[in-house]
């Protein structure tokens, strides 16, 4: 008979993917329930009011290419956002990797969500060795010289945003939490609330007024609630012009009981 081992506890330490590295660093892809989340949260709230949906590129854990001279190097944001970029718009062109060089536009923001085996490269703190591809930091700073550079870490709830200045990052303070995009009309900031029925803080765009740019579901709710709340008004109209119908009808019979004519009134 099959024998059910008992539950282990949640605190017991157990290895995780993070400790589980596999050969090839570089070419495997790491992720998670909350990166998968947290990125389709901001693929549904990303939305630029200066540019059209079809000039709005986003990707997660999509290969960027970065060296047109070594076709071999690339990077994995955990997800990046590329403006005036044509969107496909059919299934069999949609993109497999993101090459710089031929899209000829770079990413304006990337957001790296922070890990316990990435933490030092995503910020920054390796160093790179001898004859070996650059870093993240260095690919996004100095390469690509992408404007926005954010990441966040679910661990500590610590959120940072680096812009470009003249040729290096530079961190920006900030007190609410919150990043405007002037450019773009869009801002970004740190969330609290239930996403995919998952309690937490997270990464979400808002828009010019500070209101959170809803998801696909808070759109269809709000739809709804103003499709009722129309049919509640429709229906409450009906009632009242029923109710000054019967009122208007008892009144004629009033004033025939009179022998007064109604409609001599």
């Amino acid at each position: 008979m099959y024998q059910i081992d008992p539950p282990r506890p949640r605190k017991e330490v157990l290895p995780t993917m993070y400790n589980l590295k596999s050969e090839d660093l570089e070419k495997s892809v790491v992720t998670d329930e909350f990166h998968d989340f947290q990125s389709q949260l901001l693929r549904e709230t990303f939305y630029p009011l200066n540019y059209p949906a079809e000039k709005i590129f986003v990707a997660s854990n999509l290969k960027l290419y970065y060296d047109p001279r070594n076709h071999l190097c690339y990077k994995r944001p955990d997800w990046f956002a590329v403006l005036g970029v044509s969107k496909s718009s059919q299934q069999q062109d949609l993109r497999l990797s993101y090459v710089v060089w031929l899209e000829t536009i770079r990413p304006l923001l990337v957001v790296e969500l922070l890990s316990p085996g990435t933490e030092a490269e995503d910020l920054g703190q390796t160093l790179r060795e001898f004859n070996t591809s650059p870093t993240k930091w260095e690919v996004y700073e100095r390469i690509l010289r992408v404007p926005y550079y954010v990441v966040f870490d679910r661990y500590t709830n610590h959120f940072r945003v680096f812009i470009l200045v003249a040729t290096r990052y530079q961190e920006l303070s900030l007190p609410e939490q919150k990043l405007w995009l002037e450019d773009v009309g869009l801002g970004l900031g740190l969330w609290q609330g239930s996403y995919q029925e998952t309690q937490g803080l997270w990464l979400r765009c808002y828009d010019a007024d500070g209101n959170w740019i809803p998801t696909a579901d808070e759109r269809a709710q709000q739809e709804r609630q103003q499709r009722e709340l129309a049919e509640q008004k429709v229906f409450q109209e009906r009632q009242r012009a029923e109710f000054e119908r019967h009122r208007a009808e008892r009144l004629a019979a009033r004033l025939r009981e009179l022998n007064v004519d109604p409609d001599q009134l």
